[in-house]
C-alpha cells in the first residue's frame, strides 16, 4: 500500500466510494450506511444515487473510484456473481496500490475466509463468472484475496449483531480517518496553507471534551478569517447531529435587519422555528441549554451582537462549540472567549502558490513570469483576497499587461500589516481604544480596496456597471429574482454572460442558496468606486441604495438638478411612507436609468413633473394620481411595472415606447384606458390585474406580433377582449374575470399557444380555434360547461399535460381522456353533477375530484395508474374500496421515491393502525408507536390514517421518545404542513423512511416514536413491512416528501414545474 502522504496531497471529489452487490444489500445495509454517511456530511458515491442519468456505468464508476478518498467494499453472498462488482474490486485494489486509496471491507452475512478462498455460496457465485471469463478470473481472485486480508468488519460479530450499532461504528471509523492529521483539508481550495491553520483551530476547539467552548479568530479584512472558519465548521459539524448554524455577514446584517432577525436565524437553523418569534431572547436562553450545538458567527463588529447571540455559555448544552470571526481582537477579549487566534497571513511561498493558481491555473508559471509573480506577491501583503482577485484579473494577460498592473500597484502605498501597528491597550481610556481600533481597521483596508479596484478597472464598461449594480443593490438577492434580472437585462448588461465573467474574476459568487454574494471588502471596493471623491455626498454618487441617504436627499437637496444619480432602490415599509419631497427629488434626476419604489404616499401628492428619458426600468408602487409628465419620452424604457397606483391613464397623449418588453399594471383601480399597442412594437409580456375601472383594452392589441404572454385578471368592468387578428407568437393566454367578459374572436394562427387559462368566462365556440394539439395546459374553470358543451377536440390534444375543468355543470365527459397519453394532472373538483369518472390514462400522477357530490362509483381505474401518487376523491356519496385503492398506489412506480397521499370520504380509522392514545382537544390527537427490533431493516415506511376536519392547519409531527417523554419541540419534526378547507374526510398518507432520514430525530436505534396530528378527530399509524416485490422498497431518494403552503391541496407535497423541454414536471418537494 502506498503511504498516506501520497493520498493526502490529492484533492477528492468524494470522501467514500461504496462497492456492493445491489440485490443483496441495496435496500437494507448499504442504504442505511449511505444515509448515515450523509448525515455526517460525508460525500459518498453510490452508483444508483450519484451516477448521472444516461452515462455509461463502467467508466463513470472507475473514475469515481479514482476521485474517492476511501473505498468501502460490502462483500455479500452474491457479490462475486457480478462481473461489474469484480471489475470494480480490481480497480479499487489497483488504486490502493498506486494511489494510496484507503480500503475498508465489510463482510455482510459472509465470512472473510469465504471471500479469501472463494468457498461455499460465495465460491459458487464466483465460479459462474470464472467460467464466463477465464482471462479475468486470475485478476479477480488476486483482488479478492488482497481485500479479504484487510482488517474490516463482520456485522454479525460486532455489537451483538445490531446493525444500527455496526453502521455507527463504521461511520465513526470513516469520519476519524477523514479527520486524521494525514487527511486532506481543503489544501486545493482557494486558501493555500489551509491544512495547518485548520488543524490548529480544530485542536483549540477540543472536540470530544465536555463543557462549552468559544474560539475567536481575528485579523485584517481579506486575510482569510471566513475561509478558515468555514473550512473548520464543515470539518467538525458532523459531531453535532444537525444542530449547527453558520451566521454570515453579521456586521452588515445587524445594521440592515437588526439583531432580532439574526436571533431568529439562529433559532431557525438550530430548532427549525419559522417566522417571527416572540420573546426570542428567552427562547435562545432556555431552549438550547440541553442541546449540543455548533455556531459560527462571521464578521462580528460590536459587543452587543455577541451579547444577543451567544451571551453566555450557560445558554448552550454540554459539548457545544462557538466560533467567532472579527476584525477587532478586543471584542473577543471583552467577551472572554476561551481561545483567541490571529489569522496568519500567507508567507511569501504560500502567496506565490496562491497567485499562480489563479493567474496561470497551474503550479509552475512560464519562466518569464516568475519575477513578475514575485513582485505582485510583494504588493499583496500576504492577503488571500487580494491575491485571488489580482490573480484572476491577470489570468490570460500578456507580459505587457502584467507590467502595467505592477505600475498601478506601485502607486499604492505599502500596506502596513496589523502587527506593525498594534500597540498595547494598557493605559488607554475606553474612548481612545475605540478610536485606535477604528484607525487600525481603516488604514490597511483602504489600501486593499485600491488593489482590488485594479481588477474592477480591467473589466469592460458594461461589466463594471453590472458589478456595481449587484454590489450596491442585489447582494443577498436570488440569482433568479425576477426584478433583479429584469433590471440588469433592461440596462443592457447582458447578465447571463456578465455574471459568469464576474464570477471568473472572483468579484462575485453565487452561494449555495443561489444568492448573489461577495467578500465584504469587494463590496466596499464597489461602494468606494460609486462614492468616488465625495464619500459623504450621496447626491454625487451614481447609485443610491440606503434609505437614510434617500431621505436626506429629499430633505436637503430635493430641488437641485442632478446629473450623477443613475439608479435608486427605495423601499419604505409600513408604517413609513414615501416622503412628499421624494417626487421633487426624482424630478431633478436627469440621468436616472432605473428606479424601484415601494411604499405608500399621500393620495393628494403631486407626482414628478419630470422623468429622465434615460429610464430603462420603472417599478413603482403607489404612484400618485397624475399621469407621467408630457416631457417624458421613454424611448429606452424596457420594463414598466405599476402597482396600486392611482393614475387614470399612464400617458396623456399617444407615446411610442419602442423598446418596452414588459408592461405590468396591477391593482390600478382608477385606470380607464390602456396605451395604444401600436406604439409598443417590442412588447412581449402584458399583465392587467384588478384594474376595476378599465372598460376596454385598446383594439390594437389584436394585431400585435411580438406578444408572448397576456394575462387579464379580475378587471370587473371589462366587457370585451379585442379580436385577435395576429399574435402568432403568443404562448400564454390567461383570462380570469367576471362572466360578463366576452371572449375574443380568434382570426389568427395560434400554433405557438401552449397554455390557456379561462376562469369564470362563458364558454363559446370562439374558444375552439385555440384548442390545438400544441396546448400543454388547459384550464376551463367555472365556465358553466353543460353536457355537450365540452368540445371533442380536447380528446385529441396529444400534448396536454394539465387539464382543469373545475366547478362546471356537466355530468359526463364525452371525449376520451384515456387518449391523452401525456396527461399528468386532471382536476374535476366542484363538478357537482358529475356522475362518473372517465377512463384515465396510465400517465396521471395527481387526480383531484373532490366536491363532486353526484359521483358515486369510480370503478377500479387506479389499477392501471401505476404513477399515481396523490388522489383526492372527497365526495359525499362516493363508495370505493379504499384498501384496494391504497394498496394499488403503494405498489405503483412512485412509492419507491416519495410519499403516497390518498383522501377519501369516510369517518373511521381502519383496523391495524395503532390508535390515538390521547386527544388534546377535538382536533388534536397523539399516539406512541412501539418499534420492534430491527424495524428500520424489516419495514420501509410509516402509514398514517386520520379523520381530518376543518381546523386552521394540518400538521403531522414525529419525535423520538426518551425516558418516556417526547423530545423538545422543533419545526424540523414537522413532516407535513398545509392550510385547510371546511371538508371532513379520511386521509391516508405513506411516508417512506428515506423521506425522514434527514430529520434531526431520525435514528434507527429508537424503540419508540411519538406522533402528533393537529387538524384531526382521529388518528392512527402503523409500519409498512417489506415484501419481496409486492410493496414499496426502501431504495428511494433521500429528499422526498415535503412541506409547502399552497392553494391546491396536491401542491403540499409535490412541486409542479414547467420547463421548455418536458413542460410539466411533478416531483417531491425538498423538505430539508
Amino acid at each position: 500500500m502506498a503511504s498516506s502522504s501520497s493520498s493526502s496531497s490529492r484533492s477528492f471529489k468524494y470522501d467514500v466510494f461504496l462497492s456492493f452487490r445491489g440485490e443483496d444489500t441495496r435496500k437494507n445495509f448499504v442504504d442505511h450506511l449511505y444515509t448515515a454517511l450523509g448525515q455526517r456530511l460525508i460525500r459518498t458515491y453510490k452508483d444508483d444515487i450519484t451516477l448521472p442519468r444516461g452515462e455509461s456505468v463502467g467508466p463513470a464508476l472507475l473514475e469515481a473510484i479514482e476521485e474517492s478518498n476511501i473505498a468501502v467494499i460490502v462483500f455479500s453472498k452474491n457479490y462475486a456473481d457480478s462481473s461489474w462488482c469484480l471489475d470494480e474490486l480490481v480497480h479499487i485494489m489497483k488504486c490502493r496500490e498506486d494511489m494510496g486509496l484507503t480500503v475498508f471491507p465489510v463482510f455482510y452475512d459472509v465470512d472473510p475466509s469465504e471471500v479469501r478462498y472463494q468457498k461455499r455460496k460465495f465460491g459458487e457465485a464466483f465460479s459462474k463468472q470464472e467460467m464466463k471469463n477465464v482471462t479475468k478470473a486470475e485478476l479477480w481472485r488476486k483482488a479478492l484475496v488482497a481485500a479479504s486480508n484487510i482488517s474490516g468488519w463482520e456485522p454479525k460479530n460486532v455489537a451483538n449483531g445490531h446493525e444500527a450499532a455496526v453502521i455507527q461504528i463504521i461511520v465513526d471509523a470513516i469520519s476519524d480517518n477523514l479527520l486524521s492529521p494525514n487527511s486532506d483539508i481543503d489544501e486545493d481550495e482557494e486558501f493555500v496553507g489551509m491544512r495547518a491553520r485548520a488543524q490548529d483551530l480544530i485542536k483549540s476547539l477540543e472536540i470530544g471534551t465536555g463543557g462549552v467552548r468559544m474560539v475567536g479568530i481575528w485579523g485584517v479584512g481579506g486575510g482569510g478569517k471566513t475561509t478558515l472558519a468555514t473550512s473548520v465548521y464543515m470539518k467538525i459539524n458532523h459531531h453535532f447531529q444537525g444542530h449547527c448554524i453558520k451566521v454570515d455577514n453579521i456586521r452588515e446584517e445587524s445594521s440592515k435587519s437588526g439583531l432580532k432577525k439574526l436571533q431568529e436565524d439562529i433559532l431557525k437553523g438550530l430548532l427549525k422555528i419559522e417566522g417571527s418569534v416572540q420573546n426570542v431572547d428567552q427562547i435562545i436562553r432556555s431552549r438550547l441549554r440541553n442541546s449540543k450545538v455548533l455556531i459560527l458567527l462571521d464578521d462580528v463588529d460590536d459587543r452587543e451582537q455577541l451579547q444577543a447571540l451567544v451571551g453566555s455559555k450557560k445558554w448552550f448544552g454540554d459539548g457545544s462549540r462557538i466560533i467567532i470571526t472579527t476584525r477587532n481582537e478586543q471584542l473577543l477579549k471583552s467577551h472572554r472567549v476561551d481561545y483567541i487566534s490571529q489569522v496568519r497571513l500567507l508567507s511569501h511561498d504560500e502567496a506565490n502558490q496562491l497567485l499562480k493558481r489563479h493567474a496561470y491555473n497551474e503550479v509552475d508559471p512560464v519562466k518569464d513570469y516568475e519575477t513578475l509573480s514575485s513582485r505582485v506577491v510583494s504588493y499583496s501583503a500576504g492577503l488571500p483576497l487580494a491575491l485571488t482577485v489580482l490573480g484572476s484579473f491577470l489570468y490570460d494577460k500578456d507580459e505587457k499587461e502584467w507590467m502595467s498592473t505592477l505600475d498601478r500597484l506601485k502607486q499604492i502605498p505599502e500596506s502596513e500589516i496589523v502587527e506593525k501597528l498594534k500597540i498595547s491597550y494598557d493605559g488607554l481610556k475606553k474612548v481612545e481604544q475605540e478610536l485606535f481600533l477604528d484607525r487600525l481597521k481603516q488604514i490597511p483596508e483602504s489600501e486593499i480596496v485600491e488593489k482590488l479596484k485594479i481588477s474592477y478597472d480591467g473589466l469592460k464598461k458594461v461589466e463594471q456597471e453590472l458589478f456595481l449594480d449587484i454590489a450596491c443593490f442585489f447582494r443577498g438577492i436570488s440569482r433568479n429574482d425576477r426584478d433583479a434580472m429584469e433590471i440588469l437585462d433592461a440596462c443592457g448588461f447582458h447578465p447571463d454572460i456578465g455574471i459568469k465573467v464576474l464570477i471568473q474574476k472572483a468579484l462575485i459568487t453565487i452561494n449555495l442558496d443561489g444568492y448573489f454574494d461577495m467578500h465584504d471588502l469587494v463590496q466596499e471596493m464597489a461602494h468606494y468606486v460609486v462614492r468616488g471623491e465625495h464619500p459623504d455626498n450621496p447626491e454625487k454618487h451614481s447609485r443610491v441604495w440606503k434609505w437614510e441617504d434617500i431621505n436626506n436627499l429629499c430633505i436637503e437637496d430635493a430641488t437641485t438638478e442632478n446629473d450623477k444619480i443613475e439608479a435608486i432602490g427605495a423601499y419604505y415599509q409600513s408604517p413609513y411612507m414615501v416622503p412628499s419631497p421624494f417626487f421633487k427629488f426624482v424630478s431633478n434626476l436627469k440621468k436616472l436609468r432605473w428606479i424601484l419604489v415601494s411604499g405608500r404616499n399621500d393620495n393628494n401628492v403631486e407626482g414628478p413633473n419630470f422623468l429622465s428619458n434615460e429610464l430603462r426600468y420603472i417599478n413603482w408602487t403607489y404612484y400618485p394620481a397624475s399621469p407621467f409628465p408630457d416631457s417624458f419620452q421613454p424611448m429606452n424604457l424596457v420594463v414598466l411595472k405599476m402597482n396600486n397606483s392611482f393614475q387614470k391613464e399612464l400617458l396623456r397623449s399617444h407615446k411610442r415606447l419602442p423598446q418596452l418588453k414588459v408592461l405590468q399594471l396591477s391593482c390600478m383601480r382608477k385606470l380607464v384606458s390602456t396605451p395604444n399597442f401600436d406604439g409598443l412594437p417590442c412588447l412581449q409580456k402584458l399583465e392587467l390585474r384588478s384594474c376595476d375601472d378599465l372598460e376596454e383594452i385598446h383594439p390594437s392589441i389584436g394585431n400585435h406580433r411580438s406578444l408572448k404572454s397576456v394575462k387579464v385578471e379580475y378587471c370587473r368592468n371589462l366587457r370585451m377582449f379585442p379580436t385577435i387578428f395576429k399574435m402568432e407568437k403568443l404562448e400564454l393566454l390567461v383570462i380570469r374575470s367576471h362572466k360578463s367578459l366576452e371572449f375574443p374572436d380568434i382570426q389568427a394562427n395560434m400554433e405557438s399557444l401552449v397554455e390557456l387559462q379561462l376562469n369564470r368566462n362563458r364558454f363559446t365556440e370562439k374558444v375552439f380555434p385555440l384548442l390545438t394539439y400544441h396546448l400543454q395546459r388547459l384550464d376551463l374553470v367555472g365556465c358553466c360547461l353543460e353536457d355537450g358543451e365540452i368540445p371533442f377536440a380536447i380528446g385529441e390534444m396529444s400534448n396536454l399535460q394539465e387539464l382543469r375543468l373545475i366547478n362546471n355543470n356537466f355530468s359526463r365527459l364525452h371525449f376520451s381522456i384515456s387518449q391523452l397519453t401525456r396527461l399528468k394532472l386532471p382536476n374535476l373538483s366542484g363538478c357537482k353533477r358529475l356522475l362518473e369518472l372517465p377512463q384515465l390514462p396510465s400517465s396521471i400522477a395527481i387526480l383531484v375530484a373532490h366536491g363532486c357530490d353526484s359521483l358515486t362509483d369510480v370503478g377500479d381505474f387506479y389499477i392501471d395508474c401505476k404513477r399515481l401518487r396523490y388522489a383526492s376523491l372527497v365526495c359525499s356519496n362516493m363508495v370505493i374500496d379504499g384498501n384496494r385503492f391504497l394498496q394499488s398506489m403503494l405498489e405503483g412506480e412512485t412509492a419507491e421515491n416519495q410519499c403516497v397521499n390518498l383522501r377519501l370520504q369516510g369517518l373511521e380509522i381502519p383496523k391495524g393502525f395503532t390508535p390515538c392514545l390521547r386527544k388534546a382537544s377535538k382536533w388534536l390527537s397523539e399516539c406512541t408507536l412501539e418499534l420492534p427490533e430491527n424495524w428500520c431493516s424489516n419495514f420501509c415506511g410509516f402509514l398514517m390514517c386520520a379523520v381530518v376536519g376543518s381546523y386552521s392547519s394540518r400538521r403531522i409531527t414525529i419525535k423520538q421518545v426518551t425516558d418516556g417523554l417526547p423530545g423538545m419541540d422543533s419545526e424540523d419534526d414537522v413532516i407535513w404542513k398545509e392550510s385547510v378547507g371546511d371538508e371532513i374526510f379520511t386521509w391516508v398518507v405513506y411516508f417512506p423512511f428515506a423521506s425522514l432520514r434527514h430529520t434531526n430525530w431520525w435514528d434507527s436505534t429508537h424503540k419508540k416514536l411519538w406522533f402528533w396530528f393537529s387538524g384531526c378527530s382521529g388518528f392512527g399509524v402503523r409500519l409498512v413491512g417489506r415484501k419481496g416485490g409486492s410493496g414499496p422498497s426502501e431504495e428511494i431518494s433521500t429528499h422526498s416528501s415535503g412541506i409547502s403552503y399552497g392553494k391546491d391541496d396536491y401542491t403540499t407535497g409535490f412541486k409542479i414545474e414547467h420547463d421548455s423541454k418536458d413542460y410539466l414536471k411533478i416531483s417531491p418537494r425538498d423538505f430539508y
